[in-house]
């Protein structure tokens, strides 16, 4: 019952890392079927298997008693390992995110309850550690939007403390060990109490600060969008044109502005060239004429 999920979506179960950090990639290789899941399911089963236990033969019976207790002594022993395997060797799932803390819970409000309903337990504490812990678990589905609160070290000796003494009821014990099994049941609801204000606490330190960073990453994206409309439209390219005089602006591609005209000319220049020839051939043919007149005065000239 330490809050931490111990094992969470089934995948193809590649070979895990020891001590490696977990992610998605972990989540998403992690198989439904292994270990740690198991002793989760296990712990389940151990439920309904402790209470029948317990209640064999009127409840009051110290041979069933004690079958009883082993039922619950194994399933608290399990709760220690499966979140140690699976954060260790990245076995986590869906499932075990879900189960775990179900088992947990189920398995220690099953023996307060039970304990209770035999007479052996005062129902005020069964009702304080269970109002607590179904409060807790609430608080923290109340937060896991803006964070995860982490299992301490009291809620771990919390545990430890419940653990202890619910076994100690439900064994039959007497003298000495009854009284010390009180107290120790004392100390175990002190301890429940006291863990449950820090994670009060906690909660709502984590739910400011989330709040306040989402308020802050909102601010910061209004800004950035009123940045990008407050931006001028793009400058346009200048240059020079084609004969390298005066700028280019505008959409050069629909043939607008001074590039467009300078381009034009260019084009033009051909037809020019080609309108020339006319009056050169016209040159060349004066030309011969004069020759020609020149040769008739030289033979005209030449019969006198």
């Amino acid at each position: 019952m330490t809050g931490v999920p111990a094992s969470a979506a089934g995948g193809s179960g590649a070979k895990p890392v020891r001590g490696g950090k977990l992610g998605t990639a972990a989540v998403n290789q992690a198989s439904l079927w292994n270990i740690a899941n198991i002793l989760t399911m296990v712990r389940l089963l151990l439920v309904p298997g402790f209470v029948l236990l317990l209640f064999h033969d009127g409840g009051y019976d110290p041979v069933w008693r004690s079958f009883a207790w082993a039922a619950f002594a194994i399933a608290m022993i399990t709760d220690l390992f499966d979140g140690h395997l699976a954060r260790a060797y990245n076995l986590v799932t869906d499932f075990g995110k879900i189960a775990d803390p179900i088992a947990d819970k189920a398995i220690m409000g099953a023996a307060l309850v039970s304990l209770s309903i035999l007479g052996d337990l005062p129902w005020w504490i069964t009702g304080v550690i269970i109002a607590r812990e179904l409060g807790i678990t609430l608080m923290r589905f109340w937060v896991i939007r803006h964070a995860v609160i982490p299992a301490s070290r009291g809620g771990k000796l919390k545990t430890l403390a419940q653990g202890t003494a619910a076994g100690m009821y439900v064994l039959v014990l007497t003298g000495p060990l009854a009284t010390l099994r009180f107290w120790m049941m004392m100390v175990a609801v002190v301890l429940t109490v006291v863990t449950g204000l820090d994670y009060v606490r906690q909660a709502v330190v984590l739910r400011r600060k989330g709040l306040a960073a989402e308020r802050a990453a909102a601010v910061e994206r209004a800004a950035e969008a009123t940045e990008a409309l407050q931006d001028p439209a793009p400058h346009p390219t200048v240059g020079t044109g084609a004969a390298g005089v005066g700028p280019t602006a505008g959409p050069v591609a629909a043939g607008v502005g001074p590039a467009a005209a300078a381009v034009a000319d260019v084009t033009d220049v051909p037809s020019g060239v080609t309108d020339v020839s006319p009056g050169a051939m016209d040159v060349r043919s004066g030309a011969a004429d004069v020759r020609s007149a020149a040769e008739v005065r030289d033979a005209a000239e030449a019969e006198r």
